[in-house]
């Protein structure tokens, strides 16, 4: 169980990447009040909560609908958080999600930064509705664990707000280097844990094979 919760909790809390959204988060609520800021931090969170509660207690019923096998979602799947982690070793997702949020202010002019770009795709991106799809999965039918998956996103996401709420003063203890050490790091994680996903899709199907 400890293993499973801790497996858990890195995969979304390097997905969901708080330290690298807080300069992005910075960029987009330039201009506003401490108050102001803190709304949108706030409501961003609870949005995106809501946004990968929503793909885990659901998402096993889309891919039912969708003719989508379990292994093959947990292969898909880790190639998406392995490319994701490639995407963090080389220092490109940042890059990528500066880029998007970019383009969605200056093409979109949202009304609600806190629901797009902050919450989708920065917050509960793909990679991170996959992440929480796949950790529901795993859990199986013990409830105990499928509640361990909302334990970990909750805490993911209260770290996630703290950090937004102090984003200044984390943008100024940080160094670039500092940070890009650490990114580089959880990116080898991330890639680890991808790849176990993929190996447990291939041996479940394998395993399908051989008994039929």
């Amino acid at each position: 169980m400890s293993e499973f919760v801790t497996s858990a909790f890195l995969t979304m809390f390097i997905i969901v990447d708080p330290v690298g959204v807080a300069p992005i988060f910075l960029s987009l609520t330039t201009g506003m009040t401490p108050r102001e800021k803190h709304a949108v931090a706030i409501k961003a969170t609870a949005l995106s909560i809501l946004i990968l509660a929503f793909f885990a207690l659901a998402g096993h019923r889309f891919l039912d609908l969708m003719g989508i096998s379990l292994p093959a979602f947990r292969i898909a799947g880790g190639l998406l958080l392995f490319w994701t982690a490639v995407e963090m070793v080389f220092e490109q997702r940042n890059k990528r999600k500066s880029k998007t949020a970019d383009r969605a202010m200056h093409e979109e002019h949202p009304d609600d930064i806190a629901a797009f770009p902050l919450a989708v795709p920065l917050l509960a991106g793909p990679g991170a509705i996959t992440a929480v799809m796949l950790l529901a999965e795993r859990a199986g039918d013990s409830l105990i664990r499928f509640s361990a998956v909302f334990g970990v996103m909750l805490a993911v996401f209260a770290l996630t707000l703290v950090t937004l709420l102090a984003a200044v003063r984390v943008d100024k203890i940080m160094s670039a280097s500092f940070r890009t050490v650490i990114t580089r790091l959880l990116g080898v994680i991330l890639a680890a844990l991808a790849v176990q996903f993929v190996a447990d899709g291939i041996i479940e199907i394998a395993a399908k094979g051989a008994g039929s």
